[in-house]
């Protein structure tokens, strides 16, 4: 009989190589009679979900589409069909092949394939047995996260203004302070952070007395930092995010939190509340005094006030009169005044609360909503690729102000480029590569006409692309540019899967 087999391998185990599946499902074959004429494979991919596995899919699509040549299915065992959350998935992907007359053969499992009661029941019980491994997988991962949190060690991501990252060993002991892009080079080392130069923290104290004291906003204090020709730890200008980023973010105190967001077992990433967040209070030397950090925090919670839609049109009415104009930066500078995005979460968009209060712009802004559409996105976007690595073992992954940290070894950034047509009607993408973050490396992600859907990725090493901040592409852009195009972001993934290496 004519059969094909599936391998998968998420490199959990190394009994679970492609290789030794083969050599099982191999003599199973030649014990029962099966000829094995193809072969489907999903080399370092997770069980959990049929994305990016492109065997299962192509298995799936052949036997659908009534191209498969043979007439049985051989696979290791159940877990290696998937790990699938929700056992009747799994099934459901089987019965698939029965109902087109292929039958799916476990060659490792201690059950026969006869569709029998027995069968029935321990291939049910297996199917949920898959799926819990990866859940207890996933909650000793979480639970040893944790625990480094409450030791007080941080979890990835740049230090920010004023603080400096400090390399010790697993004694405590401090070894050396890691400048931006380096990471540490043992296992057994761990990463805490520090007081930065002395400049740097007297601008941090200072910034807290100008918004405290006298009562500066997020906008004015980002305008005297800059006309005294100071920069972000990024090397750019201070604006009102960076400014409201420092006086929000508990680490200038000390403090070491972490689990303020989630996305366990590629579900979708979740805004967890303040009593799911995993803390350490004194865990690093803070450089700002608590009572000035709580001070600012009652400052901007007074400010978040809840203004109903007519207050706040009544309020753009107000700065439309003393402008003569509209823009999210006359907005966002006006004082006393809700940010744009307000203004773009309550109506929809800047220009439906235009309309509303009768205020038609002169040039046509539709390109601004198309980018504002494509900025919406990148939430998701980012949730989904580190949501790829929650099954893969002995691998960290943290995010901050958009740097993605992996392993504290090598650091990446997303781009989302704009699918835009051409006078001619074809099609081009610009690239932006962000000077600030300095990524090891940039995730282009590709959209499709009409910026709904992704096309493509780019991984644009920095050391080939850093130096042009810009790129333009077009559909088809030479070898020198594809050969960082994919079609998924496994080839990403792969970069932070580790190597088991035999002794010589």
């Amino acid at each position: 009989m004519r059969a094909a087999q599936y391998v998968r391998m998420s490199t959990e185990h190394q009994k679970y190589s492609t290789e030794n599946q083969a050599e099982a499902i191999a003599a199973y074959a030649a014990r029962r009679g099966f000829e094995i004429v193809r072969t489907y494979e999903d080399a370092g991919k997770s069980g959990l979900r049929l994305d990016g596995r492109a065997g299962l899919q192509k298995l799936i699509a052949d036997v659908k589409d009534g191209a498969a040549d043979f007439e049985a299915i051989l696979v290791y065992d159940i877990s290696r069909w998937g790990r699938f959350q929700d056992s009747d998935e799994s099934a459901y992907y089987e019965f698939i092949r029965r109902e087109a007359g292929i039958a799916v053969h476990y060659c490792a499992e201690q059950f026969e394939n006869d569709g029998s009661l027995s069968a029935t029941v321990i291939k049910s019980m297996k199917r949920a047995m898959a799926g819990e491994y990866s859940r207890e997988l996933s909650a000793k991962v979480f639970a040893g996260q944790c625990r480094l949190i409450t030791l007080g060690y941080r979890q990835g991501g740049p230090a920010g203004y004023g603080l400096r990252r400090q390399l010790v060993d697993e004694h405590g002991v401090p070894k050396a302070i890691l400048s931006r892009g380096e990471h540490k080079s043992f296992q057994t080392d761990r990463v805490v952070l520090t007081p930065g130069p002395p400049e740097e923290v007297e601008v941090v104290r200072r910034l807290y007395r100008l918004f405290v004291l006298q009562q500066r906003s997020e906008t004015e204090i980002a305008a005297q930092l800059n006309a005294e020709g100071l920069v972000t730890d990024r090397g750019q200008p201070w604006t009102r995010a960076t400014v409201h980023q420092v006086l929000t973010n508990e680490k200038y105190i000390g403090n070491n939190v972490f689990n303020r967001s989630s996305f366990k077992l590629k579900t979708k990433r979740v805004t967890n509340t303040p009593d799911m967040w995993v803390r350490r209070n004194g865990a690093f030397p803070g450089i700002v005094e608590a009572d000035f950090f709580e001070a600012a925090q009652r400052i901007i919670r007074a400010r978040s006030a809840r203004f109903t839609d007519d207050e706040l049109l009544a309020k753009l009415a107000q700065v439309l009169q003393s402008k003569g104009a509209l823009s999210g930066v006359i907005i966002d500078e006006f004082e006393d005044m809700p940010s744009s995005s307000v203004y773009r979460h309550r109506f929809g968009s800047l220009l439906q609360a235009y309309q509303l209060i009768g205020y038609s712009p002169d040039r046509d802004y539709r390109y601004i909503e198309a980018n504002r559409a494509i900025r919406a996105m990148h939430p998701d976007i980012m949730a989904a690729v580190l949501a790829g690595f929650s099954d893969i073992d002995d691998v960290v992954v943290s995010e901050e102000d958009g740097l993605v940290t992996i392993n504290d070894e090598f650091t990446a950034s997303i781009v989302i480029a704009r699918c835009q047509e051409t006078p001619a009607g074809g099609l081009r993408w610009k690239i932006r590569l962000d000077q600030g973050l300095r990524p090891d490396i940039t995730i282009a992600v590709r959209m499709q006409p009409g910026n709904a859907d992704i096309r493509d990725y780019y991984l644009l090493p920095w050391l080939e692309y850093g130096v042009d901040p810009s790129l333009r592409l077009a559909p088809e852009n030479g070898v020198l540019l594809d050969t960082f195009r994919f079609g998924t972001l496994d080839a990403f993934y792969d970069l932070a899967r580790r190597t088991e290496l035999a002794a010589a």
